[in-house]
């Protein structure tokens, strides 16, 4: 046994290594596309793996992950937006304040966006969670389609359907690969306690779960609240590598594009989810 955890060990270390040289070895001598490609599958593995917590290894058919990629895009935007640029792109009605003055590093305000995804998850959970299955599913893209519309509408914060334009493009491999493996850690570490197999018990029979003396509503609210904080973790590197963004890019065809990639991947399978991304 204590050789086998040795052997996992040096494994992780190799991998670990063999993925900063990757990383160094891209960002240096790989063409810009085959760069921005490779950021878009890290952060679609991040979306991956968040979705996969709660749909696969929760059981819970949630469909607002693009909702929450708003707001950690948005957030993180905001942020890390110089106010020379904010006071150009809100030309119509300006934004309100501190915002307008608000400039944080980049890492700071990703974990804010995160954050702030999170706290929305946890909102939407509370009335959602009640329900299974499909009426689940429905109540979720209802409420992701509601954050959509309040950034169409909400001019002074969000800039409106005219969107942000001049985002820094901070989100860099060794941001998007380094949230991605930080991701992982995570959950893996949590499916591998106790309150994931408590996640999985849920995923199996609700009833027998309980019976065991699992506590529904808290687990399923945990699962939910952490899967929308990686979520807006991902909005937060997406929105910061494509250096501009609408309401429209976070439309309900968005939560299909990740659902695919769990399906695709195997639900209950974060390393399915990564490759399936890429």
């Amino acid at each position: 046994m204590a050789a086998q955890k040795n052997n996992y060990r040096i494994l992780t270390i190799v991998s670990l290594l063999l993925l900063l040289v990757f990383i160094g070895f891209a960002e240096n001598h790989l063409d810009l596309y085959i760069v921005r490609i490779l950021n878009v599958c890290a952060i679609y593995a991040i979306l991956g793996m968040s979705m996969n917590l709660i749909n696969g290894f929760t059981g819970l058919f949630s469909l607002g992950h693009a909702g929450f990629m708003a707001v950690g895009a948005y957030t993180t935007a905001l942020l890390t937006i110089p106010p020379a640029i904010k006071a150009q792109i809100f030309y119509l009605a300006p934004l309100i304040k501190p915002l307008d003055q608000m400039n944080l590093p980049f890492p700071v305000a990703l974990f804010v966006g995160g954050l702030l995804a999170a706290v929305v998850g946890g909102l939407i959970a509370a009335p959602t969670l009640r329900l299974k299955g499909d009426y689940l599913a429905i109540a979720t893209l209802g409420f992701a389609e509601i954050i959509r519309v309040v950034f169409t509408n909400t001019q002074t914060i969000t800039n409106g359907a005219l969107g942000l334009k001049g985002i820094p493009a901070l989100t860099n491999l060794w941001w998007s690969f380094g949230a991605a493996a930080f991701t992982l850690v995570v959950l893996l570490s949590l499916i591998n306690s106790s309150y994931g197999r408590a996640l999985k018990a849920i995923r199996e029979d609700e009833i027998a779960a309980e019976s065991m003396g699992i506590h529904l509503a808290k687990h399923k609210t945990l699962s939910f609240v952490i899967g929308a904080f990686f979520a807006g973790i991902g909005g937060g590197l997406l929105g910061n590598l494509l250096g501009t963004i609408d309401p429209k890019m976070f439309s309900f065809t968005f939560t299909f594009n990740i659902l695919l990639i769990i399906v695709l991947g195997g639900m209950g399978s974060f390393s399915g989810s990564i490759i399936s991304a890429f």
